[in-house]
């Protein structure tokens, strides 16, 4: 059994594990791997079909490099095995689902068994402990509970720790604060957007957080946010921002996460196997180069992923970190290979969007995205659309009418609140090359 390590300079929760020597942990990767190739085929047969097309048995694997010999999962192989396809179990070991947007509305859905818990338990403990989380600190959460995975992954990762946890979720920003004062909060955790939400509520109301609170660390990621946002944060707070990785159909948050020395995302490799890869060819590129980020997972029981390509545009790097951790780390992330957006932690496709779009009548096929993060606000939506010449020649009324019916069904869509534009025809810029029908003003924001 790991024992949680106090809180010393090392800010490690198993360092059995997480300084595991190079050669001792390939050993473990290429164990973990073989086993992991033979359960996906045995039971899934999704990847039975796949390893066939690809001519390799299971026994075919001997060494952890012969990953390259694998086939590939995208987010197209969840929509086509949708609901439970992908699943290495029977429902009745699955103990836990959660589910993230999809492209065509059905969303992702990711089972856990007790194992699957148990671990993602143990990585989100690695995570808190690097900030120097003990079973001391009082842990406010407020990512979003439910079937999205930041709030449950923060939670069981406290809870593995022994730290009080005080499950607040979003909102409610004014009792945020209070909650944090009253209770003696140290530690804290959401979307960088949300938490300076709170700090701006906190000066509009005359509340110096720094001197009030006790919050001493913090944890957040589930959308972009950039080395200016950490440093407000910080400023605001009066604490040290920590940066983590995850998605839903590998784990959740977990995947990665800074360690103290804030030199790059320590990836808990003995559980997810990464590599990156040109997203064109799908040749593994060297440490250092930017590409799309592959995830395998080696020890899910009920989602033995192989391969998953995340779209993440990420750099690896191996060399060793002062902290003494000789997991990989791998760069912030910088955009994506594909046109998915991270709005308050959802995933949207403008896809999705343009189907909305396109089942009105009097709307054109012209529109544009455009996400924006005002200062001390949360990430805002709005889409514009053209009308098309018989709309156009309607009452304001009846356009601004369509344009609520359509943010109705966007919110349906999408899950969060979207501004909708109806504009006069010819109004948006034509491209003669690849129209560009995002504009993500937050990665203007330094």
């Amino acid at each position: 059994m790991n024992r949680p390590v106090a809180e010393t300079q090392i800010r490690m929760w198993n360092p059995q594990a997480e300084m595991m020597p190079r050669a001792e942990l390939t050993a473990l990767q290429t164990q973990r791997l073989r086993q992991q190739v033979q359960r996906a085929y045995e039971r899934v047969p999704f990847y039975r079909q796949a390893l066939a097309q690809y001519g390799v048995r299971p026994q075919d694997i001997q060494s952890i490099d012969d990953i390259e010999r694998l086939p590939f999962t995208g987010k197209d192989d969840f929509r086509a095995t949708y609901p439970y396809g992908l699943f290495a179990v029977p429902l009745k070991e699955i103990v836990r689902i959660h589910a993230s947007s999809g492209t065509t509305g059905k969303p992702i859905v990711a089972g856990y068994t007790r194992a699957d818990l148990a671990m993602w338990g143990e990585v989100m403990a690695r995570t808190l402990a690097a900030g120097g989380v003990t079973a001391e600190d009082v842990f406010q959460n407020f990512y979003g509970y439910g079937l999205f995975t930041g709030g449950l992954g923060l939670h069981i990762g406290a809870e593995v720790i022994g730290a009080t946890v005080i499950p607040i979720s979003g909102g409610l920003t004014r009792r945020q604060i209070m909650m944090m004062e009253d209770l003696g909060v140290t530690a804290i955790g959401g979307t960088p957007s949300y938490t300076l939400v709170i700090a701006e509520t906190a000066r509009e109301e005359g509340i110096d957080l720094r001197s009030r609170l006790k919050v001493r660390v913090g944890f957040f990621g589930a959308e972009p946010w950039t080395e200016g946002m950490r440093r407000e944060i910080e400023e605001r707070f009066g604490l040290e921002a920590f940066d983590l990785y995850g998605l839903t159909e590998v784990i959740g948050p977990g995947v990665a996460a800074e360690c103290s020395q804030h030199q790059g995302l320590h990836i808990n490799e003995d559980h997810f196997y990464p590599e990156v890869i040109d997203p064109d060819t799908g040749k593994v590129l060297p440490d250092g180069e930017f590409g799309e980020l592959v995830l395998t997972c080696l020890t899910r029981e009920a989602l033995p992923l192989l391969r998953y390509r995340t779209r993440d545009r990420v750099a690896i790097r191996h060399d060793p970190c002062p902290c003494g951790r000789t997991f990989a780390r791998m760069e912030r992330v910088r955009g994506r290979t594909d046109d998915m957006l991270i709005v308050r932690g959802i995933n949207v496709f403008p896809t999705q969007i343009e189907q909305v779009l396109l089942a009105q009548e009097g709307l054109t096929s012209n529109y544009q995205i455009v996400v924006d993060r005002p200062r001390d606000q949360l990430d805002e939506l709005e889409v514009w659309v053209e009308a098309d010449e018989a709309l156009h020649r309607q009452s304001q009324e009846t356009i601004r009418t369509l344009a609520l019916t359509v943010e109705e069904d966007l919110r349906q869509a999408l899950g969060l609140h979207t501004h909708v534009l109806i504009v006069e025809p010819h109004h948006l810029p034509r491209s003669e090359g690849k129209v560009k029908r995002v504009v993500d003003r937050r990665q203007l924001t330094q």
